[in-house]
């Protein structure tokens, strides 16, 4: 019994050694922090900033149904508005991902008085497994190319403020 402790204590000690080694996480960045994201639909252009100074520009694609503000589920529409980036989706069905807060209190609100749902889960995102689509064609969502979503995922933070511009 003895001799089989040892070899499960060397084991493990073995596995933590192994797991110090491992190579970084690949999705990392060291620069200046992204303050802000801005969104102009219009132009099909994202901009990270720190401060009022550009990090990073990228093209972008756009629901189906770009022009206006979404609001309600299924309407194709891309939200327009002040929100905050709340997660970091390492398993999204479209490369990486990060959710926007939409719906926020007034788009609850407008919905409810329409009797419709807001609908939910827009994110920044990449391209779907299977292609590299061309045009507007999310659900609401913002889309970059997989190599884009990668370092976005790096460089901005939970928390960051997302404004989205008509």
């Amino acid at each position: 019994m003895a001799g089989f402790l040892r070899v499960i204590f060397v084991t493990l000690a073995i596995l933590g050694l192994a797991s110090c080694l491992q190579a970084p996480n690949k999705y990392s960045y060291n620069g200046e922090s992204v303050t802000t994201i801005e969104v102009h639909k219009a132009d099909r252009k994202m901009y990270l900033l720190h401060g009022g100074k550009v990090l990073k520009e990228y093209r972008i694609q756009l629901g189906s149904t770009p022009v206006g503000a979404k609001q309600f589920e299924g309407d194709g529409k891309t939200p327009e508005g002040s929100f905050r980036i709340t997660q970091h989706n390492p398993k999204s069905t479209y490369h990486l991902s990060l959710r926007i807060s939409y719906p926020n209190d007034a788009n609850r609100a407008y919905a409810k008085a329409a009797g419709k749902p807001t609908g939910g889960d827009i994110f920044i995102h990449g391209q779907p497994g299977w292609t590299r689509v061309i045009g507007d064609w999310t659900a609401g969502c913002i889309a970059v190319t997989d190599q884009e979503i990668e370092e976005i995922y790096t460089m901005v933070k939970d928390g960051t403020q997302i404004n989205i511009f008509p």
